[in-house]
């Protein structure tokens, strides 16, 4: 890391600290900010400290809001488009009491000193501040080895790690979550301590906890991210259904047990940089595959009949536990519950899948398809696109394409009576037939208006003329819906 070299600071947080700088106070860059400036990533939101007090740094800018007791004063800033700057955190120095609780401390007293409020932090990364000249770094003030531990690419505690994660239990979470998000490992003495405290996770509020796991879930190594809640001790606090597991073997088609099988399959989501909803239902998909697992005689392997239907029972007790929204809950378990339906294309028509969508919802289908494939990598098959997902993918595209229909007509049959004072019958259907044919060559004579005055037109036709007029439409449309599914099959290279 070549700190000579100049980093930008936007224009922004630049005039933060500078208005604080011209009033007489010190402004410093702290925390997640200068770790992402550091590594070359772009901040996700910023945050100064500085000697000055919340009433003072007030004064200073034009609409601020200050509403908590930490004593952060939030500054907007209106005239910036990028969201990540329009609210800039500015905190006065702070030195913190004891947390009786491991979630806050008991009392919070402002400090004069950059270096009272850097010993307060969790860990070295996150304990380096940066002054700022001309939108540049001017200077760093690195007083536990942060910036060495950037180099080595360490998550390490700001001292004894017992006292920090005494502090605030979820630092150990977080711990896990930095280190998979910046590809970091932890220290042997920082991970000792989350083996030895992991129990004080559960003195923290789930909302906190299922957000640390959201954002790993949603890094670059999920995988890595579970396998270090899980051997810490963590994951079996809020979790434990997922260590349930491991050593669970399974059939022919599996290479790993149930445990190894839904990691690689949360990993693959991930490598697609898939949503969060996708990467839960790939880690739960088989979740209550132990509970279910039978062993047949018969075939000499292991069954896990209806575990896709205890498995999304078992995930909405999860999500709904973890406070997850209803949004995602809802998607999720409809995911975990339909994710068996693609075993076999020669078993499954179209009228199978028409069903499928409509359990699953249309606009959910492919990311079923996509929990499919995940669950597929997850066996241990290398590849990811075979014959049989192609010609899922096309019966979902056929099942799903806009079909050209008499339903398309801003008139049906019954309108089409009423207007030309026909009864029911074959005639009827000549009429509707025969419009839809001219529609499908100009779909701008698709109104209420020109339909009503054809159709009486064409009501004062014989029937054998008209007969013919109506069966050329109804062969056009058949040609129309062949050369869609021909072009679907053509896309997905399946006959």
């Amino acid at each position: 890391m070549n700190m000579t070299q100049k980093t930008l600071i936007p224009r922004e947080i630049n005039d933060v600290v500078t208005t604080l700088e011209k009033a007489g106070f010190e402004g410093y860059l702290v925390g997640g900010c200068v770790r992402d400036t550091l590594l070359g990533r772009k901040p996700k939101d910023w945050d100064i400290t500085t000697n000055a007090k919340p009433e003072e740094i007030q004064k200073l800018f034009v609409k601020t809001v200050y509403e908590n007791s930490f004593g952060t004063v939030v500054v907007i800033d209106e005239s910036t488009e990028d969201p990540t700057l329009r609210n800039i955190e500015v905190t006065p120095y702070r030195l913190e009491s004891t947390y009786s609780d491991r979630r806050r401390p008991d009392q919070v007293h402002f400090s004069d000193k950059i270096e009272d409020d850097l010993k307060r932090r969790d860990f070295t990364i996150n304990a380096v501040a940066m002054s700022l000249s001309s939108g540049a770094i001017k200077d760093v003030i690195d007083l536990y080895g942060g910036f060495k531990d950037f180099e080595s690419r360490i998550i390490k505690t700001v001292g004894e790690p017992r006292d920090r994660f005494n502090e605030d239990a979820l630092r150990m979470m977080r711990a896990v979550r930095l280190a998979v998000e910046l590809d970091f490992s932890i220290d042997k003495p920082t991970f000792s301590a989350i083996s030895e405290l992991n129990s004080h996770i559960k003195d923290i509020s789930i909302e906190r906890i299922r957000d640390e796991f959201s954002k790993i879930l949603m890094s670059k190594d999920p995988k890595k991210g579970i396998e270090m809640l899980q051997s810490s001790g963590l994951l079996k606090h809020f979790i434990p259904e997922l260590e349930a597991g491991m050593g669970v073997e399974q059939n022919q088609a599996h290479k790993f047990d149930v445990w190894e099988h839904l990691l690689r399959s949360l990993q693959h989501a991930a490598d697609k940089e898939w949503p969060l909803d996708i990467r839960l239902a790939a880690l739960f998909h088989d979740i209550a595959k132990p509970q279910t697992r039978r062993f047949s005689r018969e075939t000499n392997q292991y069954t896990f009949y209806g575990h896709e239907v205890v498995g999304s029972r078992e995930t909405r007790k999860i999500l709904e536990r973890m406070r997850f929204s209803r949004v995602i809950i809802e998607k999720v378990v409809k995911l975990v519950r339909w994710h068996m339906f693609f075993s076999d294309t020669e078993q499954i028509n179209l009228s199978a899948v028409r069903r499928m969508i409509v359990n699953v919802g249309h606009e959910n289908i492919w990311d079923l398809m996509n929990v499919r494939i995940c669950d597929r990598i997850g066996t241990g098959r290398p590849k990811e696109d075979p014959y049989r997902l192609r010609k899922y993918k096309a019966m979902v595209d056929e099942a799903l394409r806009d079909p050209i229909s008499l339903a398309m007509m801003k008139r049906d049959g019954k309108a089409i009576m009423e207007v030309t004072h026909l009864a029911p019958g074959p005639k009827v259907g000549y009429i509707l037939h025969a419009i839809f044919d001219e529609i499908l060559s100009d779909p701008k004579l698709n109104t209420t208006e020109y339909i009503d005055k054809r159709a009486i037109e064409l009501a004062s036709m014989n029937e054998t003329a008209l007969k013919a007029l109506g069966t050329a439409g109804a062969e056009r449309k058949r040609e129309e819906d062949k050369k869609d599914i021909e072009e679907i099959r053509k896309k997905y290279h399946v006959s």
